[in-house]
C-alpha cells in the first residue's frame, strides 16, 4: 500500500490565511501613510486611495456577512472605530482653522 503525500493541511491553510492579513495590513496601512504624505506634504487630496481602502475592508466584511461569521462584538468595535474616527477628523478639521 502506498500512502499518499498530503500537500495541504490546517497548518498551511492557517498560514496562508495569515500571510494575507499581514499583506492586507500592510497595503492598507502603506495606502494611509500615502494619503497622509501627500495631503501634509503637497497639499493634495487622495479620496481615491481612501476609497481603496475603505472598499478594501468592505469586501472582507461583506464576504464574511455573506458567510455569516460577524457577531455581535464585531458590530459593537466597529461602531466605536466609526466613533471615534469621526471625532479625530472632527478635532483635525478644527486644529487646521
Amino acid at each position: 500500500m502506498t500512502t499518499a503525500r498530503v500537500e495541504r493541511d490546517e497548518r498551511t491553510t492557517a498560514i496562508e490565511n495569515a500571510g494575507y492579513r499581514w499583506s492586507y495590513l500592510f497595503l492598507s496601512f502603506g495606502l494611509l501613510a500615502v494619503i497622509a504624505y501627500r495631503s501634509f506634504a503637497h497639499g493634495q487630496s487622495s479620496w481615491d486611495l481612501f476609497a481603496l481602502v475603505i472598499l478594501g475592508g468592505g469586501v472582507n466584511t461583506v464576504y464574511q456577512g455573506i458567510h455569516r461569521v460577524l457577531y455581535r462584538r464585531w458590530a459593537v468595535l466597529s461602531f466605536v472605530a466609526l466613533i471615534v474616527a469621526v471625532l479625530v477628523g472632527a478635532g483635525m478639521v478644527l486644529l487646521r482653522r
